[in-house]
C-alpha cells in the first residue's frame, strides 16, 4: 500500500476505485478480456463459425453507433467476417487509452453476452482482486460501494485526524480491506469496531471501560436510542464471542469476505460521524 493510502491522504474512492479506473486495472482487464473472450472468438471463427464477425458488427453498429460501412467486417457467403488484427488493435486502444473511466466497463458488459460462461466469473475475480467498486450482477456491471458509503468513510477519516486512536483504527481497517495482494477482512472488522470503542471511550470519558460499558452509559445519558445501543451491542458481541472476529482463528472458523468487512466499516464510520456530530 502506498504511503498516501496508508496514512489516509489518498481518497477512499481511489483506494477502492470508485468512479475511476487505474492503469493497472485496465491492463489486467484487457489481458483477461483478450484471453477469455476475444481470442476464443477468433479461434472459433477460424473453424468456420461467425461469432467474431457477428460480435464485431454488433459492436460497431449497436454499441458505438457507427456506420456499418466503416466496420472492420465484411459480409461474404451469408456471414460477417471480422478483420481480427484491426479489431484487436482498436479494442486495446479503446480499453487502455479511454477518455472516460467507465469506457472499459461499458465494453466488457456489452461483450459479456457473446462470451462463454466462465467469462463473467473470471472478470469478477479480477475486479475483486484489484479492488474495483464494481461487479457483474445478473449480467450487468453494478456498483457494490455507493457514494454515500464512501462519503461516510471519508468524513470519519477527515474528522478524526486530531483523534489519533480513532483515526489509526479507521486507517487500519481501510488498509486491510483495500490491500490488493493480501486483504485481511477479519482484521478490517476488528479495526472498525475498535474505532467505535475508542470514540465511545472519549465521548463518555471512560478510558478503561469496554464498548459495552460505554454504550450503556451513552444510553443512560440519553445520547443514543436504546435500539441503537442494542444494535451496536450485538455487533460488538459478534466480534467478541468465543469464536468471534477479535479472537484468533480456529479450525472451521467462518471466513469473512469483502462485503462483511465493508458493511462493518461503513456502519462503524456512520456511528462515529453521529457521535462526533453530538460532541460538537
Amino acid at each position: 500500500m502506498k504511503f498516501s493510502e496508508r496514512l489516509g491522504y489518498a481518497p477512499v474512492k481511489t483506494q477502492l476505485q470508485i468512479e475511476e479506473i487505474n492503469y493497472e486495472l485496465k491492463n489486467v482487464l484487457w489481458s483477461f478480456f483478450l484471453e477469455y473472450f476475444l481470442d476464443k472468438l477468433s479461434n472459433l471463427n477460424i473453424e468456420g463459425c461467425d461469432d467474431l464477425g457477428d460480435y464485431a458488427r454488433n459492436l460497431w453498429v449497436n454499441f458505438h453507433k457507427r456506420p456499418i460501412d466503416e466496420a472492420p467486417v465484411k459480409y461474404t457467403d451469408g456471414r460477417y467476417i471480422a478483420d481480427k488484427s484491426y479489431l484487436k488493435v482498436w479494442l486495446k486502444s479503446f480499453m487502455l487509452e479511454n477518455k472516460n473511466w467507465y469506457d472499459p466497463y461499458d465494453i466488457i458488459q456489452f461483450s459479456a453476452k457473446y462470451a462463454d460462461a466462465d467469462f463473467i466469473p473470471t472478470i469478477n475475480k479480477v475486479l475483486e482482486r484489484e479492488k474495483s467498486g464494481y461487479r457483474f450482477i445478473n449480467g450487468e456491471i453494478c456498483p457494490i460501494v455507493s457514494k454515500v458509503e464512501i462519503d461516510e468513510i471519508e468524513q470519519a477519516l477527515s474528522s478524526t485526524t486530531t483523534i489519533e486512536s480513532v483515526h489509526s483504527h479507521l486507517n487500519a481497517s481501510l488498509k486491510y480491506i483495500s490491500e490488493k495482494k493480501n486483504p485481511i477482512y477479519r482484521n478490517s472488522v476488528k479495526e472498525s469496531i475498535s474505532a467505535v470503542e475508542a470514540i465511545c471511550k472519549i465521548y463518555t470519558k471512560s478510558e478503561k471501560s469496554t464498548l459495552g460499558d460505554a454504550l450503556t452509559k451513552l444510553e443512560k445519558e440519553g445520547n443514543i436510542h436504546p435500539a441503537l445501543k442494542s444494535a451496536f451491542s450485538s455487533l460488538y458481541g459478534y466480534t467478541s464471542s468465543s469464536a468471534g472476529i477479535r479472537h484468533s482463528l480456529i479450525e472451521n472458523d467462518r471466513p469473512v469476505d469483502f462485503h462483511e468487512a465493508k458493511f462493518m466499516l461503513v456502519t462503524c464510520t456512520s456511528f462515529i460521524n453521529y457521535l462526533l456530530g453530538r460532541m460538537t
